[in-house]
């Protein structure tokens, strides 16, 4: 059910600015792009907020080289807009709190109206409108029930960006967050002319020699604990420096230990410079590890969540999460 607050600004603005959060996966890019060319084939202008310059591994995505990481511009579009009698409005996709918007948390909150669209069940309220669906697999499902209710044509480039969106997030249909509506959106998307398998493909087989190097690198530091229902993997800055790897080449890293069969819930911490660590969770079953992200400050959905560490190192991060987990799992 969309707030008839959101559906009604959405119709009025004659400008957008969108935004999502910091490190953007799949369904947050996803999301932001297809929603931009929804956006636009009604006739508005979009801007396009990216924290940081789009990954390597989700380059591919159409229109991506409308992204901007230029704060002062989008800040800009929207003050001319408004100084021109337009009616601007903030979007903020994926975003479970407002912190996640880095530092352009501030500057993006004094646009308003703002409005937040979130599936993230452990969502912390902000902006002055929010549109949040829990049930819901991705992101990329919520801009599409939109593009509905909005009565707007998707584009074959805004499907491509939602199924995108949709096939990450639900880890290609595995997790338990994929609902048929989810299955009956994605063949809609299909028969806009997204082709399943060139999204694979642009997904899964466009790795580097240097993420392969350093995938042997954490697989060497496996863990498993818990009776086997546990199973840990780290990534150190110095692996980066070795492998010639970046950041986002550790993507996908936590299905490994997850894919062993008695796992119930798995780790990966990732220090990515000194100091700084943060910690992916996934599970199967019945354990929450949103719950246990809460716990320390972050957040996500029953099987996908996270937090992170400004001031520890990555063994003390693991002896913190390997007890949360093994007090979990018993």
């Amino acid at each position: 059910m969309i707030p008839e607050p959101v559906l009604n600004l959405l119709k009025d603005a004659s400008h957008v600015v969108l935004a999502t959060h910091v490190h953007p996966d799949g369904d947050a890019l996803g999301s932001l792009f297809g929603f931009a060319d929804i956006l636009e084939v009604q006739g508005k202008k979009v801007f396009r907020y990216v924290h940081e310059p789009v990954s390597h591994l989700l380059d591919f995505l159409p229109t991506i080289e409308f992204a901007s990481t230029d704060l002062d511009a989008a800040s800009q579009f929207a003050e001319q807009a408004n100084a021109a009698g337009g009616k601007v409005v903030a979007v903020a996709l994926d975003c479970g709190d407002a912190d996640r918007l880095g530092d352009a948390k501030d500057t993006l909150l004094t646009i308003s109206p703002f409005i937040v669209i979130d599936h993230h069940y452990g969502h912390r309220d902000f902006g002055d409108h929010l549109w949040l669906e829990s049930n819901c697999s991705s992101t990329g499902e919520m801009v599409y029930e939109l593009a509905l209710a909005l009565g707007t044509r998707v584009s074959l480039d805004a499907a491509f960006c939602l199924y995108v969106a949709i096939v990450t997030d639900t880890g290609s249909f595995r997790y338990d967050s994929t609902s048929p509506r989810t299955l009956r959106i994605a063949a809609d998307l299909v028969e806009i002319g997204v082709k399943p398998d060139d999204v694979a493909e642009r997904i899964y087989d466009n790795y580097t020699l240097a993420r392969l190097r350093l995938m042997e690198m954490v697989l060497a530091t496996l863990a498993v604990d818990g009776d086997g229902k546990i199973a840990l993997i780290n990534v150190s800055a110095d692996m980066f420096e070795r492998s010639g790897a970046s950041s986002d080449d550790v993507e996908g890293f936590i299905d490994y230990p997850r894919s062993l069969s008695s796992v119930q819930v798995a780790g990966f911490i990732k220090e990515t410079k000194k100091g700084t660590v943060s910690v992916s969770l996934r599970a199967k079953g019945h354990i929450d590890v949103a719950a246990i992200a809460a716990g320390f400050g972050g957040g996500g959905h029953k099987n996908a969540a996270g937090f992170r560490f400004s001031d520890k190192s990555v063994e003390d991060v693991q002896a913190l999460v390997l007890d949360a987990l093994n007090q979990a799992v018993s």
